[in-house]
């Protein structure tokens, strides 16, 4: 008889429904609206990009991961965004890490891409377009995403530090007096 499977044993596999559904969701609102979705951008009050779009070469990890997996880039990007700002939980072959690779086999890495650069923009209120998110997912892919990467990591919330402070014994803890 097999032993039973533990928490950190039992996996689904790389595929999340929430993602799947996600996706779904994000294709559907698209493909609803494409001409109010194609002309739309970034309000006035938006804030400039933190990071160049071509400084990717900046840490240099980060941009031969781009370059050789872009799909595993753009699924800890989704992550961050969508599940845990601080990573936890995230597996590097994930549901977007998954269709990032699926659209780069029929060469339409651009779409998903693009509409992960605009969720970047609209989450942290950053300038510029839906035609200038495509432009520049098709075009110059690796760097985007870098850069996607990038904001989004120095915008998430920092991980819960313990509190350090000393102990203080209760007053049911005191030490009885000397009789």
């Amino acid at each position: 008889m097999a032993a039973p499977q533990t928490s950190t044993q039992a996996r689904a596999g790389p595929i999340d429904n929430r993602d799947v559904e996600e996706w779904t969701q994000r294709f559907n609102e698209v493909l609803a609206k494409p001409g109010e979705v194609i002309h739309s951008s970034s309000p006035a009050s938006a804030q400039s990009w933190n990071n160049s779009l071509f400084a990717c070469f900046n840490p240099i990890d980060l941009c031969l991961v781009s370059c050789c997996l872009p799909c595993v880039t753009f699924g800890k990007t989704h992550h961050r965004l969508n599940r845990d700002a601080n990573l936890d939980g995230y597996e590097p072959v994930n549901t977007s890490c998954l269709l990032f690779c699926a659209s780069s086999c029929v060469g339409l890495h651009w779409i998903p891409a693009a509409m992960q650069r605009a969720q970047v923009r609209a989450k942290f209120h950053l300038q510029g377009t839906c035609l200038g998110d495509l432009a520049l997912s098709c075009c110059c892919a690796c760097c985007s995403l870098v850069q996607q990467e990038k904001e989004a990591q120095e915008k998430a919330p920092p991980a819960a530090q313990a509190i350090q402070q000393e102990y203080q014994p209760s007053a049911d803890m005191a030490y009885p007096g000397k009789r």
